[in-house]
């Protein structure tokens, strides 16, 4: 049986009584005029500061400020007798104008490929390296983590393209995996080689894999592990590309190479090379979103280095210092034979003495712009018929990339540059 539903009456709200009407405002014309204020000088300078910050910030914005740095960067650079159209590449990058800003190139440059041909057919290797130069295991080999992936087709092969990224990336990195991708698909294989703690911790704990602290002066293992991923190419030419403190790695085996061969080495590309590490280091302490980015990332590896051998590793020091220079002149003397970070970082330099010494094809890529990298010192490695130095105006930190679409400019440049 079904009951009839009945539903409550609502009350019938009160009629509110009408507003009274607002009185018409008068118009602005007829306000009686205010007096005029007196010149006040400082309020003056204030507002003239003021906007001029404004329109540096719209200049950092639209990338006006790099082009007009550039301008005056190489007229000063003129003014020291330094040749700066031997160094203009004829390919230059030239982004839209809204990304024409050092740091953000770097930023855009984080952006991972949305499916890595690379990352899906890896093969994960482990290097033995030799004896471990760092004294904290003599007893065992140094070793060195990486990824090969041979060549997608068997139609081609144009080669091996050794890959080193910068300091604390890894063989992960989006960077490397932008252009590993590109060489697959061009018919090269690849390896992507992590250095001494160093990697993305897929396959083996990187920091336990040696008991030594990574410093840029182990040139020697990553030469030897070199020699061997060199192998991988039998009769076909053998490459080398690095990123930054790859950068500085490729090129410091490169002239290594006239004295300890690299199997059919055939040519070197190092791109925002840290060339000066002691400069590199200075610059980024001067900012303060770099200096936390690096600082936290190296300041998180050496804790876990100590989580992983207690015994041999102590860093708590270094969690009270501010900045990198610092913090190396306190970790460098009791982890190295280095007495401080100067003589630490005069030991992994590149200069202009090793560069003219270079005997194999070798392409620097640089910006004016990079904010990690001072390009002064690129500019005092002079060019000579196996050195080509290509410094772009636009680029930032390893970026180099365009948007709308979001495009990498990087792996086609490297492509070109090996098929010269």
């Amino acid at each position: 049986m079904r009951f009839p539903v009945r539903r409550p009456r609502l009350p019938t709200m009160p009629q509110l009584p009408s507003m009274p009407s607002m009185p018409q405002l008068p118009s602005l014309s007829s306000l009686p005029s205010l007096p005029a204020l007196p010149d006040l000088p400082a309020v003056t300078a204030v507002a003239s500061g003021l906007s001029q910050r404004v329109q540096r910030l719209r200049a950092v914005v639209a990338g006006g400020e790099s082009a007009a740095e550039a301008d005056a960067f190489e007229d000063a650079l003129r003014a020291e007798g330094i040749l700066v159209d031997n160094y203009r590449p004829s390919n230059a990058f030239v982004p839209r104008r809204a990304v024409q800003n050092g740091s953000v190139q770097t930023m855009l440059a984080r952006r991972r490929p949305l499916d890595s041909v690379a990352r899906r057919l890896e093969q994960p290797i482990l290097i033995d390296a030799g004896p471990d130069a760092t004294g904290a295991d003599p007893e065992r080999q140094a070793r060195l983590m990486g990824y090969y992936n041979p060549r997608l087709s068997s139609a081609s092969h144009r080669g091996l393209v050794l890959l080193i990224h910068g300091w604390e990336g890894h063989s992960h990195s989006a960077d490397l995996l932008f252009v590993a991708d590109a060489l697959l698909r061009s018919g090269y294989s690849t390896f992507r080689l992590n250095l001494r703690d160093h990697g993305p911790n897929l396959h083996v704990d990187r920091l336990a894999l040696n008991r030594g602290l990574f410093i840029g002066t182990l040139l020697g293992e990553v030469h030897a592990a070199t020699q061997q991923i060199a192998q991988l190419a039998g009769d076909h030419p053998f490459y080398m590309v690095g990123g930054s403190m790859g950068g500085n790695f490729v090129l410091r085996m490169a002239e290594r190479h006239n004295h300890e061969p690299i199997p059919n080495l055939a040519k070197v590309v190092a791109v925002c090379p840290a060339v000066n590490p002691a400069a590199a280091v200075d610059a980024i302490d001067q900012q303060t979103v770099y200096r936390a980015f690096f600082r936290a990332r190296w300041l998180a590896s050496l804790k876990g280095k100590q989580r992983r051998f207690p015994d041999r590793y102590d860093f708590r020091e270094l969690e009270r210092v501010a900045r990198l220079r610092e913090m190396t002149d306190l970790a460098i003397p009791q982890h190295s034979q280095w007495k401080s970070a100067d003589d630490y970082f005069a030991h992994y330099g590149f200069d202009n003495e090793m560069a003219q010494a270079l005997r194999t094809p070798t392409t620097i890529v640089a910006t004016v712009d990079d904010r990690v990298i001072p390009v002064h010192d690129i500019y005092r490695l002079q060019p000579h018929d196996n050195l080509k130095v290509h410094i772009h105006r636009v680029g930032g930190h390893m970026g180099f990339v365009d948007i709308l679409p979001y495009r990498r400019w990087l792996p086609g440049a490297v492509l070109e540059e090996l098929s010269e």
